[in-house]
């Protein structure tokens, strides 16, 4: 049993090395006026957005978008997720990565995960909310 437990122990430590490299080695490598005004919209919305985590009304999916729980949220995460998807869209093109977006997303859903507050909303890779 340890030396099962201690294999995906090794597994899940390769698996997050990997994905935080590979965040690393892919990004916007040229700012474009989309970009740079997604990144601005972001800027701007990040203390409502974490007012909205905080109290529940929104999540982090874990394919690196926002989800409201309320429909109060549901304008500020509708402008959030274009906004992702912008920068994610960017920066599949940008590293001749197609047809790789759902692979950004994901690791984008992890970073997020891994920034989450404790309290805040998040969905696993299995489907299932916390807290």
């Amino acid at each position: 049993m340890k030396h099962i437990s201690f294999r995906i122990f090794f597994m899940m430590i390769l698996v997050l090395s990997a994905t935080t490299l590979w965040a690393e080695s892919y990004h916007i490598k040229q700012m474009t006026p989309e970009v740079e005004a997604a990144l601005e919209s972001r800027r701007e919305r990040y203390d409502q957005l974490s007012r909205l985590k905080a109290s529940g009304a929104v999540g982090e999916n874990n394919r690196g978008y926002v989800v409201a729980f309320s429909d109060a949220a549901a304008g500020v995460v509708s402008l959030e997720n274009q906004d992702r998807r912008i920068i994610y869209s960017t920066i599949a093109q940008q590293n001749n990565l197609g047809g790789a977006l759902e692979t950004i997303e994901k690791v984008f859903a992890q970073v997020q995960r891994d920034k989450a507050q404790p309290g805040e909303k998040v969905q696993m890779d299995n489907g299932n909310w916390t807290p």
